[in-house]
C-alpha cells in the first residue's frame, strides 16, 4: 500500500470500522468467535492464513448489513509458554509464583507483537478490548464451567494409564500428541516359561518339557511391570517344537511359519487348540523370580503383528489397564514423572530413563535369564509430545479427567446438526470424537488455572464440592489464578465445607498443584465472549487440526453444561507449506516471515516488499481445504493479479471523470445493446461473487473476479467501448450510456474486491469523483453490491453473442492486423438471426452503428444475400451460431457469411478509422462532434 493508501485508511476511519458497525441499528447478527492463537511466539503464516480468512468472512457478512461480532483472543497459558519463559532464564529451582510471572510476561509480550501484525494485515478488530485466558474475569467463568461439569458428574478424579510426556513431567491429553512415522523402537521376542498347565490342556503338556509363551513387544522397558499375558478367546493357538532345541512354544496358529522364520528355528506342530483353553493356566515373570502372570482372556489382541499372545502391564497400557481393572490385579506404576524407574523397580533398574538406559537394561535382564529370543528394530508410528517434540510414555498416575463416554452421545447428535465446511470434515472429527473415552484434564505445571481441590495432609482424601469451587471462583475473579499460590489454604476453603466432611481445621489440608489442560483453558472461550448463555457462535474458523483440539474441546464443554454446541458452522482449512509442497523448515531455508512479505527482506532484489494486500490475495486465491502452499514465485504472481486487477480499475476510474451517477446515468432501456449486456453479465458475475462468499469459497470469488475484469472487461468490453469514450461528444447519451456501465462495473467490482483487498478497494473508493450516499467515506459503510433485475432482457444475449460470434469469424481472419484497416459484410438469410443483426444496425452499411462497434471495424454492411459482384469473392467466411429463446421454446440455427475487405477510405486523424475522405481531414462523424461540442473531447 502506498502512501496515499496509508492517507486514505485514515479518511476513511479504517481503525473505528469494527466500533462503528457494532452501532448499527439491526436485528442481523452475524458471530464468528476467534480460536485464540497460542501466546508463544512470533507471527508466521499459518496465523496470516487463518486471521486472514475470518477478516475477508466479517468484512463481507459487515457489508452485507450485519453487525458483526468478533472478539479477537489468545492462549496464554500452558507448558509451551512456561518452558520458553523458563529458558530464557539460568536460574533453576523458582518458586511457581517466579514461574507464572515469568510466563506471563513472556505471554504478554508474544500477543503484543502478534496483535501488531494482526492489525498491520487489516484485521477488523476492537483492538484494545480482546479476551486474554489468564483474565481473572475469563479464569472465572472457566471455573465456573468445571463446577457445573463436577455437579453433573462429568469430571472425576482416578487413577490410571495416560500418556505422559517425560520430557515436559506432565499427564497429556490425546489432542496434545502428534505422531511420528518413522519412530524405531527396540522391539523384542520374549518367553514366559508355562508354570501351571491350563486344565484342559493338561493332556497335551502331559510329557512335553520347557513350554514357553512367545510374547513380542515394542516396549521392553515395560516388561517389569507385567502382570498377566492375555490371548484372543476364539483364535486358534498351537504348541510347537523347536527340533533344534527341543524347547516348545505356544504361539497363534497363523503365525507359526513366519514366526518360525523370523526366529530361525525349524518347528513341528505338536497340537492346535482354541484359545479359550489356555483358561486357568499362568507362566513365570521372564525377570522376576517367584512372580507369576496369569494367562488372560481379552479382545485387544491383535493378530496383524507379534504372537498373539500379549504382554499385559497395566500400569503402561489402556486395554491393559481394563484388564487389570476386571481381573483386580496389581497396576503399580514403577516409573516417575521424569521417566524414570523408581525404587521399586529394583537397583539394577532404579533412576535409569525407561526409554533409553533403562530400555537397555531390561533387555539385558531378559539375556541374563535367558528370556530373550531375538531383539530387532522396528519403525512405525509413536505418539511424541507435540511441543517437546519428544516420545511418550504410558504410566499410570491419579489425574483428573472428564468421562467423555456419558457426553460422547449427545455430543454426535448435536454435531450432526452443525454445517462443516467442507462436508468431509463431519466424518473425521466424528471418528476422533468416537475413539475419545476420557478426556485427562490435569496437568503437572504451574502456568495455568488451578484444579480447585484439596487433599487431607494425612489421607490424601480429596476435598471439592460446589462451595470449594464456588468460593473459589469469587477469589479468582477478584484477583486472577495467582491467589491459589499466594493466599493461605484458609481463605481459599470455606470453613462451612470443612465442617462438612467433619473436619474443624482447613490446616489439615494443602492446595493442589495440578492445573487445568489448556484445551479446557480455551474449550470454554465461549462462556466468556459469547455472553448471552444461549447464544451461538455462527461461525468457528480454524485449522484441521483444531478437528481433535478446539472444537472438540469447545463441543463438548458445551454440550456438557447446556446440551448444545457452541457453533452453528465449522470451516476446516489446511496448513501452509512451501510453494513444492514441502513443510517449513529453517534448516531449508523456506519459511516465508509474513513481516518479510509485507515489508520486504534486507535485500528487496530478493525479497520485495509486497505489501499486505498481495498477502490477502494469496489467503483467499488458495484452495484453503487442502494443504496451502507459498513461496517468492506464489507471491509474484499474486502481486501481478493484483497489478491487473488495478489497472483495470485505473481504466474505470479514468473514464467515469465528470461522470455523476445522479445526473448523467442513462436508463438501460435507452443504453446501447452491448451496454446493456454488460450490466446482465455484472448482474451474474455479482450473483455468482456473493454466492461464493456465502459459501466460504474465496477462491471461486477470486476466479470470478480475474475471469470478469480480464475476458469481461478488458479483452472484450474495454476494447469495443474506447472509440465511444474517446471521440464521441463528452456528454452524448452513447458516452454517456457506456459511462454508466463503467460506473456500475467499476462500483460492483471494488465491493466485491473489498473483503479480500480492503487496502486497495479502499484506496480507489476515496478517488471516486462521486459520492455514494451519506457514509461515503468509506467502501465498507456503504453496502453490497447492488444490481437491478431489469438488466437481464429476452433475446438481449443472443444479439450480442451472435454478434460476437461473427466479430470472431472477422477478426480470426486477419491475425495480428489492425481491424480498423477493414470493412466487413454480413450476409444472414432474412429470419429471427437477420433481426437481431439489424436491430443493432437498422441502415445497411454504417461507421457508426452498435454492430459496427462490436466488429471493431472501420465500416459493416448487413445484406440477407450476398451481392453479385461478391459470389466470386475468393474469401468468404462461413459459420453458424444457435439460437435459443425462451427456455428452448425458440431454438434456431442459422447461418452467416462474412466478406472481409481493406478499408478504401482514408485514415482520420482524430479516430484513427478508415472512415475520412483524406489523412489530412477528420471523418464526417468527428466533425459533427467538433462542432456540437466547439472543443476536442479528452
Amino acid at each position: 500500500m502506498n502512501a496515499e493508501g496509508r492517507k486514505s485508511n485514515l479518511k476513511c476511519g479504517f481503525s473505528e470500522l469494527y466500533s462503528w458497525q457494532r452501532q448499527r441499528k439491526t436485528k442481523k447478527e452475524f458471530c464468528l468467535h476467534d480460536g485464540p492463537p497460542y501466546a508463544n511466539g512470533d507471527p508466521h503464516v499459518g496465523h496470516a492464513l487463518n486471521k486472514i480468512l475470518k477478516d475477508i468472512t466479517n468484512r463481507f457478512h459487515m457489508m452485507r448489513g450485519y453487525k458483526v461480532h468478533y472478539v479477537p483472543g489468545w492462549d496464554c497459558h500452558g507448558l509451551p509458554v512456561e518452558m520458553k519463559a523458563l529458558s530464557e532464564l539460568q536460574v533453576q529451582d523458582l518458586s511457581a509464583m517466579e514461574i507464572r510471572q515469568k510466563a506471563r510476561k513472556f505471554a504478554e509480550r508474544a500477543i503484543e507483537k502478534q496483535k501488531s501484525a494482526f492489525i498491520r494485515w487489516g484485521i477488523m478488530a476492537d483492538w484494545a478490548n480482546c479476551y486474554y485466558t489468564f483474565d481473572g474475569k475469563y479464569e472465572a467463568k472457566q471455573l465456573g464451567i468445571f463446577q457445573k461439569m463436577y455437579e453433573k458428574d462429568y469430571i472425576y478424579q482416578d487413577y490410571k494409564p495416560v500418556f505422559w510426556s517425560p520430557s515436559a513431567n506432565t499427564a497429556l491429553a490425546e489432542g496434545e500428541l502428534e505422531y511420528n512415522e518413522q519412530h524405531i523402537s527396540r522391539s523384542v521376542y520374549i518367553k514366559f516359561p508355562l508354570l501351571k498347565s491350563p486344565p484342559k490342556l493338561a493332556s497335551v503338556m502331559d510329557g512335553l518339557s520347557k513350554v514357553s509363551l512367545l510374547v513380542w513387544t515394542t516396549q521392553p522397558w515395560t516388561v517389569p511391570a507385567n502382570q498377566a499375558v492375555c490371548y484372543i478367546p476364539n483364535s486358534e493357538y498351537s504348541v510347537v517344537k523347536c527340533t533344534n532345541t527341543g524347547e516348545c512354544y505356544i504361539l497363534v496358529a497363523d503365525r507359526v511359519e513366519s514366526l518360525a522364520a523370523i526366529l530361525d528355528m525349524q518347528v513341528e506342530v505338536i497340537s492346535t487348540f482354541k484359545g479359550i483353553d489356555l483358561e486357568g493356566g499362568s507362566c513365570a515373570h521372564p525377570t522376576i523370580p517367584g512372580r507369576d502372570s496369569p494367562l488372560l482372556p481379552a479382545d485387544h489382541v491383535t493378530m496383524a503383528k507379534g504372537t498373539g499372545l500379549v504382554h499385559t502391564a497395566p500400569a503402561h497400557g489402556m486395554e491393559d489397564y481394563s484388564v487389570a481393572s476386571h481381573h483386580q490385579l496389581p497396576m503399580d506404576c514403577l516409573v516417575d514423572e521424569g521417566g524414570f524407574f523408581t525404587e521399586a523397580a529394583g537397583s539394577e533398574l532404579q533412576n535409569k530413563a525407561v526409554l533409553e538406559e533403562g530400555n537397555e537394561a531390561v533387555i539385558q535382564m531378559l539375556q541374563a535369564a535367558k528370556s530373550l529370543l531375538k531383539e530387532e528394530r522396528y519403525v512405525h508410528s509413536y505418539p511424541y509430545d507435540w511441543r517437546t517434540k519428544k516420545p511418550v510414555i504410558i504410566r499410570a498416575s491419579k489425574q483428573w479427567f472428564v468421562n467423555t463416554a456419558n457426553i460422547k452421545a449427545t455430543t454426535q447428535e448435536v454435531l450432526k446438526k452443525v454445517k462443516f465446511v467442507p462436508a468431509s470434515a463431519e466424518k473425521r472429527m466424528l471418528e476422533m470424537l468416537d475413539r475419545r473415552t476420557f478426556w485427562c484434564i490435569s496437568r503437572q505445571r504451574c502456568w495455568g488455572v488451578p484444579i480447585p481441590v484439596f487433599y487431607h495432609k494425612t489421607t490424601g482424601e480429596s476435598l471439592i464440592n460446589s462451595k470449594t469451587i464456588g468460593n473459589v471462583i469469587r477469589i479468582v475473579e477478584q484477583q486472577g489464578s495467582d491467589a491459589w499460590w499466594t493466599l493461605p489454604v484458609e481463605q481459599l476453603l470455606p470453613r462451612e465445607a470443612v465442617a462438612k466432611v467433619g473436619n474443624h481445621n482447613a490446616l489439615d489440608y494443602v492446595k493442589g498443584q495440578d492445573i487445568l489442560d489448556i484445551w479446557f483453558d480455551s474449550g470454554t472461550s465461549w462462556a466468556h465472549v459469547l455472553e448471552d448463555a444461549d447464544q451461538q457462535a455462527d461461525l468457528y474458523l480454524e485449522g484441521k487440526d483444531q478437528l481433535g483440539g478446539w472444537f472438540q474441546s469447545s463441543v463438548l464443554t458445551s454440550v456438557a453444561t447446556r446440551k448444545k454446541a457452541p457453533y452453528k458452522t465449522l470451516m476446516i482449512h489446511g496448513f501452509t507449506l512451501g510453494e513444492k509442497g514441502e513443510k517449513m523448515s529453517k534448516s531449508i531455508g523456506n519459511v516465508v516471515d509474513p513481516d518479510v512479505v509485507i515489508n520486504g527482506g534486507q535485500d528487496h532484489s530478493k525479497e520485495p516488499p509486497y505489501g499486505a494486500d498481495v498477502l490477502r490475495w494469496w489467503v483467499a486465491e488458495s484452495n484453503v481445504f487442502t494443504e496451502v502452499l507459498i513461496g517468492p514465485a506464489v507471491l509474484n504472481a499474486a502481486r501481478d493479479d493484483i497489478n491487473k486487477l488495478r489497472n483495470t480499475l485505473r481504466f474505470l476510474l479514468g473514464n467515469v471523470a465528470g461522470f455523476s451517477p445522479e445526473t448523467d446515468s442513462v436508463p438501460a432501456s435507452e443504453m446501447y445493446v452491448i451496454d446493456q449486456y454488460m450490466l446482465h453479465l455484472l448482474q451474474d458475475y455479482s450473483n455468482k461473487v456473493t454466492e461464493a462468499y456465502k459459501e466460504y469459497d474465496y477462491s471461486r470469488v477470486i476466479r470470478l473476479l480475474q475471469a470478469f475484469h480480464t475476458r469481461d472487461l478488458s479483452n472484450f468490453y474495454f476494447s469495443i467501448i474506447k472509440d465511444r469514450l474517446y471521440c464521441e461528444e463528452e456528454k452524448s447519451l452513447k458516452r454517456r450510456s457506456c459511462q454508466t456501465v463503467l460506473a456500475e462495473v467499476l462500483d460492483a467490482v471494488v465491493r466485491s474486491v473489498a473483503p479480500i483487498l480492503p487496502h486497495l478497494a479502499e484506496e480507489v473508493f476515496q478517488h471516486f469523483p462521486y459520492k455514494m450516499g451519506t457514509e461515503s467515506e468509506s467502501v465498507f459503510r456503504t453496502g453490497w453490491i447492488n444490481t437491478s433485475s431489469v438488466w437481464k432482457k429476452p433475446g438481449l444475449e443472443e444479439a450480442v453473442e451472435g454478434a460476437c460470434a461473427i466479430r470472431d469469424s472477422f477478426l480470426g481472419s486477419i491475425p495480428g492486423k489492425n481491424a480498423l484497416e477493414h470493412e466487413v459484410v454480413i450476409v444472414i438469410e432474412p429470419g429471427l438471426f437477420f433481426e437481431l443483426m439489424e436491430a443493432l444496425q437498422p441502415e445497411e452499411s454504417s461507421s457508426i452503428s452498435q454492430l459496427n462497434e462490436i466488429m471493431m471495424a472501420s465500416k459493416t454492411t448487413l445484406l440477407t444475400k450476398l451481392p453479385k459482384e461478391m459470389a466470386s469473392e475468393e474469401k468468404i467466411i462461413e459459420g453458424s451460431f444457435l439460437i435459443n429463446l425462451e427456455g428452448g421454446d425458440i431454438c434456431e440455427e442459422s447461418s452467416y457469411k462474412v466478406i472481409v475487405q481493406p478499408s478504401a477510405r482514408a485514415k482520420c486523424p482524430r479516430c484513427r478509422r478508415y472512415t475520412s475522405d483524406s489523412t489530412l481531414t477528420i471523418c464526417p462523424r468527428c466533425t459533427e462532434v467538433i462542432a456540437r461540442n466547439g472543443k476536442e473531447v479528452v
